[in-house]
């Protein structure tokens, strides 16, 4: 049996820029998906909906990051960092997702580490110039 889903067509990314992140709320879910230990129960549909949320968020976040980081001077070792991070998203974000709690909980680290990377460009005090690549 097929699931019915919609898909966005949003060629120019113009959801991502006029959504604001609902960041409260992620990180909740982050830390609850992160409590959760081997011998927690959570049905595989749940941890599909889960991975999926978290997932949809983390390329949100993402996407913000790539746009803070295009607009920002950043010394070497940042924007190294930076696209460390942006890379290693793209590579998780690619794999399929799975209804495991392994998978949601490598999607809530994913949604913490780009926060961080987001939290450490905003502390910054940086000058427009140079970006991160995309």
């Amino acid at each position: 049996m097929s699931r019915p889903h919609a898909v966005l067509h949003d060629p120019h990314a113009l959801v991502d820029e006029q959504l604001p992140l609902a960041r409260e709320p992620h990180m909740l879910l982050v830390q609850a998906v992160l409590a959760w230990t081997s011998k927690s129960t959570v049905a595989p549909r749940d941890c599909e909906q889960i991975t999926l949320q978290l997932s949809g968020h983390a390329r949100a976040v993402a996407a913000d990051v790539r746009r803070r980081c295009a607009i920002m001077r950043l010394d070497a070792k940042s924007l190294a960092l930076t696209e460390v991070v942006l890379g290693e998203a793209e590579r998780r974000l690619s794999t399929p997702s799975m209804g495991t709690i392994a998978c949601a909980q490598g999607r809530a680290r994913l949604v913490r580490a780009l926060y961080e990377r987001l939290d450490c460009l905003d502390r910054r005090n940086c000058a427009p110039a140079v970006g991160c690549s995309p």
